[in-house]
């Protein structure tokens, strides 16, 4: 009877991984949205990351050759192994990286040798199960993965000769075999930066059948007469006879800890076969996912939300593991040692900062808790709060916004973590630049704390965009520091550095420019010139990056008349470019060129929440124009379903949050500002056990404008939500229509936070 329940279950759960019935939210999801991506335009620069939520290591079909950032691109026609991946980006690239590869007939090593054909049309992706069809081979493989280790499995064609590839990969590795126990172990040691000397990860492989070949190899040379290989390239290969239809299981863990630890992360696995891990990874994924309820008459739309919210819980990845004892624990990627507490990784701040993280404090807060014991551990263990860690402090991107991810966490309710030492931390890094990677901490605050912005004409790049963003992360200080209660003389500082965003406004462009160090703005100027003194974007696009204070910005430029001028301007010039900075057209630019919408420069990250700044100036009916028109254009469910780089869950968050109808222009505030919803029904179940109903019942394609809204039965006019309407539990209420409603939402007292409105009711 048990076997008979134990075969029907088999049956069920391997229906439900190839079957197109949609019985949970995960079925909506593609992980391939963003693969069709290459080095000239990204679609997103994605890869398949068959993985749960958050987990330490993702698995990956591998397309692309050893170190090559673009892991698995759909246009490409082999695979070459099965990659464990810790990849954040093409552009920061790998480490920790190993694969696994079935071959039939020769033994192989070379990865262009072993490499099969492969098709789109023989191959399932989804987050919690991979199955793909290599037919120079005759084999199926299949991969279904837990947080720490995956379940593999191949199906062989009869033959003499079957193999299994492991390749370590180059930049020092070590495998060995040990055919008594039907295991390979080993380590790599590859990587992209951001690792101490000692940095290794190891791994564990056990089969379910017993070895009648053995081989290691050292720089691609096949040595049957050994069973381990410590080299620059190190692998090995083992091989047994099948029938036709045989299945041979592979279980996959690995540590960066120990190769005790790697074997205690195997036990994840327990004794579940491959259909029960991947049944398990299912509910783990509809659980997650599941928070998130919508209704909609469109599937491809919600195909598209699902895949966002996707990539949307998968960075930061988990860097921390569970000793023997049940304690959690960390090898620190800053000082090489195993020390306790959680630690999180491969996430850049400038890009996240924006609304993942505020995302995360929405929906998954109990998460980000542990993410901001694992800030406090990275400050204790390096001095210095990451800006891109990968798995360590890497060199990447411009400002210091830490500040804004402690920040927003802390204000919007996050306990449970020493805040006292992450304060410290984010005054620290206001003050200071590390050592050797000099993206961590503030670069030029010399300057910026001096003249009030990082001046042009001394040798630091990107400085236009650094002082913009430091001022913002100083009203983040400024504001955590209020809600600490630090004395007035030690928050003031921050206060009044906030403002120095006002230091690089030209009234004659009524733009942002970068300024000389005596005072003079630089020339000539091009507005149009990408990189230079902003990073990757233009002055059009970077002038709006006051999240802080946009009715500072409104009257610097003149009122809201002025101020809508301008922001309307970006749609209406033409996508003409300067990209001589970068002496090539980089893919961002290239992006925003093929949109038709302008100089609107979606695909990058500094100008995504403009749209929303219309409801500031009196205009929400443009916000919700554009809005719609990006999340109808620029996001599909297909692999070319990005219109730029997706970069850790910030582009999707930003889908996520426009699908809700609001979104967190300037987190560190507790309000979220209006857009349009996407959707007829969103329900967003909260970990504090309230609900939150979006409902727009007349919504539709033809339909973007609010003509009203209501929260809880009243009357809303505000252009925003509060934090605490939220977690209260809600019932939002929209009417939509196909005209603008330009009577809603234009009084001032509608208008979200501004920084200078404090010092206006002071005075």
């Amino acid at each position: 009877m048990k076997k008979l329940a134990l075969f029907a279950f088999t049956l069920l759960s391997a229906w439900s991984m190839t079957a197109k019935t949609i019985t949970g939210p995960v079925d909506y999801v593609s992980p391939l949205v963003g693969t069709q991506s290459k080095h000239a335009l990204s679609t997103g620069n994605t890869y398949p990351a068959i993985a749960l939520p958050w987990g330490m290591n993702f698995w990956v079909p591998q397309t692309g050759k050893m170190g090559d950032g673009w892991a698995y691109t759909y246009d490409a026609d082999k695979i070459r192994g099965f990659k464990q991946t810790h990849q954040p980006s093409p552009w920061i690239n790998d480490y920790g990286q190993f694969a696994i590869m079935p071959v039939t007939g020769e033994a192989v090593f070379n990865q262009d040798q072993r490499a099969s054909w492969f098709s789109h049309k023989a191959e399932t992706a989804t987050p919690y199960y991979y199955k793909v069809y290599l037919a120079d081979h005759d084999v199926v493989t299949e991969i279904a993965p837990t947080e720490r280790a995956a379940a593999f499995r191949f199906t062989f064609p009869e033959n003499d000769h079957s193999y299994v590839v492991v390749d370590a990969f180059d930049k020092g590795s070590f495998v060995k075999v040990i055919p008594s126990e039907n295991k390979i172990i080993g380590y790599t040691t590859k990587n992209s930066g951001g690792v101490p000397a000692n940095f290794k990860n190891y791994f564990v492989l056990v089969f379910d059948k017993p070895f009648t070949y053995t081989a290691a190899v050292a720089s691609g040379v096949i040595d049957t007469n050994k069973l381990e290989a410590t080299d620059n390239h190190a692998g090995a290969l083992i091989g047994f006879k099948t029938r036709k239809g045989e299945q041979v299981n592979v279980r996959v863990a690995s540590s960066f800890i120990s190769p005790e630890q790697a074997e205690l992360n195997l036990k994840e696995l327990g004794t579940d076969n491959i259909e029960q891990i991947a049944a398990k990874g299912r509910k783990v994924w509809n659980d997650v996912l599941g928070r998130i309820e919508v209704k909609d008459d469109d599937i491809d739309h919600l195909r598209t939300f699902y895949s966002c919210l996707y990539r949307s819980v998968l960075f930061p990845r988990s860097f921390y593991e569970i000793d023997v004892k049940g304690d959690v624990m960390h090898y620190s990627p800053y000082n090489g040692e195993v020390l306790p507490g959680y630690m999180f990784t491969d996430t850049g701040f400038w890009d996240t900062f924006r609304c993942l993280f505020p995302f995360l404090n929405l929906m998954y807060p109990s998460m980000n808790t542990k993410m901001q014991e694992g800030l406090v551990n990275t400050y204790k263990e390096s001095g210095f709060l990451p800006e891109w860690a990968s798995p360590g402090h890497r060199g990447c991107m411009v400002g210091n916004n830490s500040a804004s991810i402690v920040a927003d966490a802390y204000l919007k309710g996050l306990k449970g973590y020493d805040i006292e030492t992450l304060w410290e931390a984010v005054k620290h890094g206001a003050n200071a630049v590390h050592p050797k990677v000099g993206s961590t901490g503030r670069l030029g605050h010399e300057y910026y704390n001096k003249l009030g912005y990082v001046p042009y004409n001394v040798g630091i790049n990107e400085n236009a965009a650094r002082t913009l963003e430091y001022a913002y992360d100083d009203w983040c200080i400024y504001q955590l520091g209020k809600a600490l209660k630090k004395p007035k003389k030690e928050i003031e500082i921050f206060a009044k550095r906030a403002m120095n965003y006002k230091n690089l406004y030209d009234p004659e462009h009524k733009l942002m420019r970068g300024k000389n160090e005596d005072g003079t703005f630089q020339s000539p100027f091009n507005p149009l010139k990408w990189g230079d003194a902003f990073t990757e974007g233009n002055s059009w696009h970077y002038t709006w990056s006051v999240f802080h204070d946009p009715q500072g910005l409104i009257d610097l430029m003149g009122g809201k008349d002025g101020f809508n001028q301008m922001m309307d301007s970006v749609f209406i010039l033409p996508p003409i470019f300067d990209e001589s900075y970068y002496r090539a057209v980089i893919h961002e630019i290239r992006e925003m060129q093929i949109m038709n919408m302008g100089n609107y420069a979606h695909g990058n990250q500094p100008i995504q929440h403009m749209l929303y700044m219309y409801n500031y100036s009196g205009q929400p009916w443009k916000a919700q124009h554009w809005i719609r028109e990006v999340m109808d254009k620029l996001y599909t469910p297909a692999p070319d379903g990005y219109c730029g780089d997706e970069d850790n869950g910030q582009t999707s968050a930003w889908y996520v949050f426009s699908a809700m109808g609001f979104y967190p222009v300037c987190p560190g505030t507790d309000e979220y500002v209006l857009g349009t919803p996407y959707f007829k029904e969103m329900k967003l179940h909260l970990e504090n056990g309230k609900t939150v109903t979006i409902s727009a019942p007349n919504n539709g394609d033809d339909k973007r404008y609010i003509s009203s809204m209501t929260l809880n039965g009243k009357e809303h006019t505000k252009n925003y939500l509060t934090h605490q309407d939220l977690m209260n539990g809600a019932t939002i209420s929209f009417k939509m229509d196909a005209k603008p409603n330009q009577q809603r939402g234009t009084k001032e007292s509608d208008f979200p936070y501004s920084f200078s409105n404090e010092f206006k009711k002071k005075k």
